[in-house]
């Protein structure tokens, strides 16, 4: 039986979405991941062992005959140096001391900050690509997507429930993707009798899944809640600002609205106002009316 490691720390999307990875691998899987996100793995039967940064002292890793690094930074790669295994997906450190990746694997670090091509044309690159994660990811490990889903685990009963779930605030690394008119949109729900909720803070994210999946619609930026929504079914409505849409696999269930600036914004971590307005507020009520209309065709 193999014996793969992939290791994947954050953000917690990323974590969530290469949960699809459990269907297509076999054998005995560990996976290194952050210390708040090893709860997003808890309880996946494919996992057999979850560690995380602060268990590492105490861990002893053994050989593998894969591990898959997806993480681009120099601590994940020095890690994997001390790690005996046959072959290695994605991000490794070279004997330059610097990150390098594998053949296999550059289809998406192409795109990435570690782009052998620089990170200008990496953006650019990113810019036209018209692939999701997965399909870069799958077919890197000689796999074909065909929409697995997520896996996700059991959440905590919460007591938040409505017709629409809000999430209007997105990290602290991308700022423009703050819609401006979230609050707007709410009110203007509520005003046709809507139960409209905007996702509090919660103690832990399991809690935050919870209260994602008491709710019929989603509708959010490109954030942890939208890949909530996604693997847990549930239709959304999402705005890219300043992110890649392509990379986002739909599962037939999101309406994607793209801004209309997305070029001039494109993967900006600083602040500018008018990308927050950039896409319209009626498009985006058009959008949920319109997934709000099919849900009741089905009720029916």
């Amino acid at each position: 039986m193999e014996k793969i490691l992939i290791i994947k720390l954050g953000a917690s999307g990323d974590v969530v979405r290469t949960t699809t990875l459990l269907h297509i691998l076999n054998g005995e899987i560990h996976w290194l991941t952050g210390d708040m996100n090893a709860m997003l793995l808890q309880g996946i039967p494919k996992i057999k062992k979850i560690i995380t940064p602060s268990e590492l002292a105490e861990t002893s890793f053994g050989e593998y005959d894969l591990v898959i690094n997806l993480e681009d930074d120099v601590e994940s790669s020095m890690l994997l140096s001390g790690i005996k295994t046959k072959e290695i997906f994605g991000a490794y450190l070279g004997k330059d001391q610097k990150v390098h990746y594998t053949e296999s694997s550059k289809e998406w670090f192409d795109l990435s900050l570690i782009s052998t091509h620089g990170i200008k044309k990496a953006n650019q690159l990113k810019f036209e690509n018209k692939k999701s994660y997965q399909e870069m990811i799958f077919s890197g490990l000689g796999y074909t997507f065909a929409g697995e889903s997520y896996l996700l685990p059991e959440s905590p009963k919460t007591d938040l429930r409505g017709d629409i779930a809000v999430a209007p605030k997105a990290g602290k690394v991308w700022p423009m993707k703050n819609w401006a008119y979230f609050n707007l949109l709410v009110k203007h729900l509520r005003s046709e009798g809507l139960s409209v909720n905007i996702l509090p803070e919660r103690p832990t994210m399991l809690e935050h899944l919870a209260d994602v999946r008491n709710h019929e619609v989603l509708i959010s930026g490109d954030s942890l809640p939208m890949h909530f929504a996604l693997g847990s079914e549930i239709p959304l409505v999402t705005l890219f600002i300043c992110t890649s849409a392509a990379e986002i696999y739909d599962y037939n269930l999101m309406t994607k609205i793209v801004s209309p600036d997305l070029q001039k914004y494109w993967y900006r971590r600083d602040f500018d106002e008018k990308a927050t307005k950039s896409i319209p507020f009626d498009e985006v009520l058009y959008s949920v009316s319109k997934i709000l209309e099919r849900r009741l065709v089905h009720a029916h």
